[in-house]
């Protein structure tokens, strides 16, 4: 570690060539950093590189000339990549609705610094009271309502909250709200959801009614990007859990539950970590 006490993380992907992690590796150690962790995927199916890299100096860095290092010996890869201090926070923005399970979740975790975020706000469609006595702390909430017809203006409130709020992520906590082809557009490879159902399949919003019927031996979970497509943006985490026929759809859910807060706390700590890259339809995934 370095003597300023922090390393940093490079994470990018381009179309694989020879010599990527030469010259990417040759140009942090010219500046003085040694690589911590190392982790990398050659896609043949695409034909993508992906790449990231921790990394520190042995003193305090020069954070100018190592951002004219990356961008240089990253442009003749026509690379796409974020380059950040391992301390940075991510300002996050909840949506939720009356179930409260994956909020109070991502509440808590953040309060006891096992999610390294910094969560803005919690935005409703239903008024603070739902949520009973769930600790916000000093967490703002705001209670934005759906007029019948009038959708597309609640999502518009909701950006311009994200604009006043300076977000990074948006994170839908069982937000059980369809969102619009233009707010998911808006949104794309910076919103997270959390399905209540091993996709693909028993899709919909009785999974586990659905599951029941079918006598499913396994219950799952899946977090994913937000896209056009309902449901099927590109996947980032997913979890199971064993049932078996004494299980009643009651018994399902209450598993679920369990399954769903432990998914998308490791889908938004993925993301906050810039460990996710998108590789289109699909994700580049490189876990800790």
């Amino acid at each position: 570690m370095s003597e300023s006490g922090e390393s940093w993380v490079l994470a990018f992907s381009c179309d694989d060539r020879p010599g990527i992690v030469a010259a990417v590796s040759g140009a942090l150690f010219e500046l003085g950093f040694t690589i911590q962790e190392s982790q990398q995927f050659d896609d043949p199916i695409s034909g993508r590189f992906f790449s990231r890299l921790q990394f520190a100096p042995a003193s305090v860095p020069n954070t100018a000339a190592l951002q004219l290092a990356v961008a240089e010996v990253l442009a003749p890869f026509e690379a796409e990549y974020t380059l950040e201090a391992s301390t940075t926070r991510k300002r996050v923005l909840l949506l939720a609705s009356k179930l409260d399970h994956c909020l109070a979740d991502l509440l808590y975790r953040a309060r006891t610094g096992d999610l390294s975020m910094d969560i803005v706000g919690v935005v409703s469609n239903h008024p603070r009271e739902v949520y009973g006595n769930l600790n916000f702390g000093d967490v703002p909430f705001f209670h934005l309502p759906i007029a019948p017809g009038r959708k597309r203006e609640q999502e518009q409130q909701i950006s311009a909250l994200r604009d006043e709020l300076r977000v990074d992520l948006v994170v839908l906590a069982r937000y059980m709200q369809i969102l619009s082809d233009e707010f998911s557009v808006e949104l794309a490879g910076r919103c997270i959801n959390i399905h209540h159902s091993f996709l693909p399949g028993f899709k919909g919003a009785r999974p586990y009614h659905q599951a029941y019927e079918r006598g499913v031996k396994l219950i799952g979970a899946t977090a994913h990007y937000v896209t056009g497509d309902l449901d099927e943006g590109p996947i980032i985490a997913q979890d199971v859990e064993a049932v078996s026929h004494r299980d009643v759809p009651e018994a399902l859910v209450r598993k679920g539950r369990d399954i769903e807060r432990r998914v998308l706390a490791r889908a938004v700590r993925y993301h906050l970590e810039n460990r996710v890259l998108l590789n289109g339809r699909t994700t580049v995934v490189f876990p800790d």
